[in-house]
């Protein structure tokens, strides 16, 4: 009885564990896609987080945003290209399997927003 009784226990534990540990994984991304027609720009994960880097200049965009799940990732220092340097906004990325990517920056706790959708470059 003793022993099936630790087994459970052990068997409870490491399932937790596991759960605990695969929930936490963040999802691997590394993807280009093209962004106006002519700007192509590299979606990545690097230590569980998302960048968004244009390849003509490196400039980066989401800034190690988090997962939040759903193919969704969010961040408070998503960056503009076209606005000045020094603008931070609340980004959302979804990331699609239809081959496109949706990006959206907000600002004023979420009244003004801007978004676009990207597609994937084969």
């Amino acid at each position: 009885m003793k022993t099936t009784t630790l087994a459970t226990i052990t068997l409870v534990a490491a399932s937790t564990v596991f759960g605990a540990f695969a929930a936490s994984a963040a999802t691997a991304v590394d993807r280009t896609y093209m962004r106006k027609g002519d700007q192509e720009i590299r979606v990545f994960t690097f230590e569980d987080k998302l960048f968004c880097r244009r390849v003509s200049d490196e400039f980066e965009m989401c800034h190690g945003m988090e997962e939040a799940g759903g193919g969704t990732w969010t961040g408070p220092n998503m960056k503009h290209p076209d606005m000045p340097k020094f603008m931070t906004f609340e980004g959302t990325v979804v990331i699609g399997g239809n081959k496109k990517m949706s990006i959206e920056g907000c600002v004023a706790g979420g009244a003004v927003c801007d978004r676009e959708v990207w597609d994937e470059v084969e």
